[in-house]
């Protein structure tokens, strides 16, 4: 497969991992819209779209000015959301919706870095309360995430603190490498959408996972390896079993509310209604 062996006499070494269609099959937040809508997070209307709206995702993802429209959404969307409800929700309801859409491929790749004796670090424009449990599932070491406000009431306040996303995720990179000692040069990335260019180009070993048309161009370009991860398994069904216990995943940049992607679908149907009225 790839060459794993890893010399502990280097500089120590990680793999960064995108998460949305790179480790799990689907949008981590999307997937918990109905126990969103049953918390009462969100209405039925945005559950109906959801599933259109996830569907545009997988067929396309989002392109930097969709992102952009999607941050704008997320601070208005997710202001008043109490933080501790979205963990419960998401505590309550992660192995049902997230275990089976793991991609086998990925969980085995983070089996082999880690077993190379490489920290796991996944990077997620998603926010920690959806990605930090994530992660803790999938035995990641690190966990960079988008940051919103929290309100002395324990709600978000509808500002950004931190939007891991584009640049902002290659800066992340880069100083987990300076604070923890890692040598880029021989660390791995994995991705599936080109606004994760910058990260990809961060370190001596990119990989485009299932790629959107723009970075399935770029990594043809730079001949890196593209992989197609298509296999989603339960993590207890996979053979070999999933050998690694799980590890509490180290916040680096944590805790968005679940809303980033439900804020895309927002933002997606009223931008189709704005072109059928044009």
């Amino acid at each position: 497969m790839l060459d794993f062996v890893e010399n502990h006499s280097l500089p120590r070494t990680a793999a960064f991992f995108d998460l949305d269609k790179t480790v799990i099959a689907k949008s981590s937040t999307l997937t918990f819209s109905k126990s969103f809508y049953q918390g009462g997070l969100i209405n039925r209307r945005a559950v109906l779209r959801t599933a259109y709206t996830q569907f545009v995702f997988l067929a396309g993802g989002a392109d930097h000015d969709q992102m952009e429209r999607m941050r704008e959404y997320l601070s208005a969307l997710c202001k008043g959301w109490n933080v501790q409800q979205v963990k419960e929700i998401v505590a309550e309801t992660l192995h049902d919706l997230i275990d089976p859409i793991i991609y086998d491929e990925a969980a085995s790749l983070i089996e082999d870095h880690h077993t190379a004796g490489r920290d796991v670090v996944i990077v997620s424009t998603s926010g920690a309360e959806v990605v930090e449990p994530i992660g803790e599932l999938l035995g990641a070491d690190r966990v960079v995430a988008t940051r919103m406000v929290v309100g002395e009431d324990g709600c978000f306040t509808g500002e950004i603190e931190y939007y891991a996303y584009g640049p902002t995720k290659a800066a992340a990179v880069k100083a987990l490498a300076a604070s923890e000692g890692y040598d880029l040069d021989r660390c791995y990335a994995y991705s599936d959408s080109a606004t994760d260019l910058p990260m990809l180009q961060s370190v001596g070993h990119p990989y485009a996972v299932n790629p959107d048309r723009t970075l399935r161009r770029e990594a043809t370009a730079r001949d890196w390896p593209i992989l197609v991860f298509n296999r989603p398994v339960r993590l207890k069904q996979r053979l070999p079993a999933f050998s690694m216990p799980p590890r509490p995943a180290l916040v680096v940049a944590a805790a968005v509310g679940a809303a980033a992607a439900t804020a895309g679908l927002v933002w997606y149907t009223s931008r189709r209604r704005q072109a059928a009225s044009a």
